[in-house]
């Protein structure tokens, strides 16, 4: 096992920051920011605990046993879909509101 090598894992623990996950005797974590590079709003609807997922190895640290992870990595999302797919939430929707709010404090 090395750096940007692919492994599955087992997911034991869900977190606001990130995924917990186990893997031949280490211990994983992917941070939400390996998740994806659109805004993630919630780790506990993108995956449950027991499920296996497919991560790429960012850091390993021995003496601790504990691995550093990436989900995008390993899950890239091709760019044309990413073209298509609009962001939903985050600061787009703020943006398209700003105004609106502006007027009403104005008022």
């Amino acid at each position: 096992m090395k750096v940007n090598d692919q492994i599955t894992c087992k997911v034991t623990g869900i977190q606001p920051y990130g995924i917990f996950v186990s893997y031949e005797g280490y211990v994983g974590l992917i941070h939400i920011s390996e998740i994806s590079d659109q805004f993630v709003q919630s780790l506990e609807t993108f995956t449950n605990i027991g499920d296996q997922i497919r991560t790429v190895i960012l850091a390993i640290d021995e003496a601790n046993k504990r691995l550093k992870l990436s989900y995008k990595k390993a899950n890239p999302v091709h760019p044309r879909i990413q073209k298509i797919v609009k962001i939903k939430i985050g600061f787009h929707s703020l943006s398209k509101a700003l105004p609106f709010w502006i007027e009403k404090s104005k008022k």
